[in-house]
Formats: structure tokens, C-alpha cells, sequence
């Protein structure tokens, strides 16, 4: 048999390790808000894969999450004047070449999100 809504709420109640606002929401019974520069999936990729990489080019990310030079463009901009990423363009030669760094505000913001997304997913299985 499931568990009531009292009992559910009960055991989200519970306290767990978060930061001030992710535990004044939990206590409250409110699911986190997504951060919704982060949350698209071309833009999650970009931030991820950053994460993990000192820089990547545009042809790295390209590549590494298979999209078109249009969509990688917009989605990396709006990273950008976010202030989650910076951009230094110049050229190899010949060839021009755009390197993207994730810039701490972008660390700060991944971090969060993936809090609240581990807040979403204990408050489902709740």
C-alpha cells in the first residue's frame, strides 16, 4: 500500500546536507527551481562538458554533442552573456578558431543545478 501525503510530506521534512535555500524549499515542501539558462540540453551539454575540460573548441563541442554550427552558436552566446562561459576567438594560421572556457560563475551555476536536480529526484522517490 502507498504511502499518504502526510506521510510523503513527513519524510521530505527530513533534513538532509543542502545549502540555506535548497533546505528552506525542502522544508517547505517545494520542488527547486531549475535554473533555465542551464536546463536546455544543447546548453547542459555545453556547461557539462566544460565541467570536465580546461576548453573546448566550437569543433569539440560540435562533435561532441552532434549539432549544427547554428544551434551550438546561440545556445553557447546565451552561456555567454550569461557570464557561465567565456569565448576567445583568434586564429591557428590561417583558420579561424573559437575556444570556450566555463568561467567560475558557470561552475557555481552547475553546481547548483545539479543540487537541485538531486533535490527533484529524492523528492519524487518520496
Amino acid at each position: 500500500m502507498g504511502r499518504s501525503s502526510v506521510a510523503r510530506a513527513e519524510a521530505a521534512a527530513v533534513p538532509v546536507k543542502q545549502s540555506g535555500k535548497a533546505r528552506e524549499r525542502h522544508l517547505a515542501g517545494e520542488i527547486p527551481e531549475l535554473d533555465r539558462l542551464i536546463h536546455e540540453r544543447i546548453r547542459l551539454g555545453i556547461i557539462s562538458a566544460l565541467a570536465v575540460n580546461d576548453s573546448l573548441t566550437f569543433g569539440d563541442l560540435k562533435r561532441l554533442l552532434r549539432t549544427t554550427d547554428g544551434n551550438l552558436s546561440v545556445h553557447a552566446r546565451k552561456l555567454e552573456e550569461g557570464g557561465y562561459l567565456t569565448c576567445k576567438k583568434f586564429f591557428e594560421g590561417r583558420i579561424p578558431r573559437t575556444e570556450y572556457r566555463l568561467a567560475a560563475a558557470g561552475r557555481r551555476a552547475l553546481d547548483q543545478y545539479l543540487q537541485d536536480m538531486e533535490e527533484v529526484i529524492r523528492l519524487a522517490r518520496a
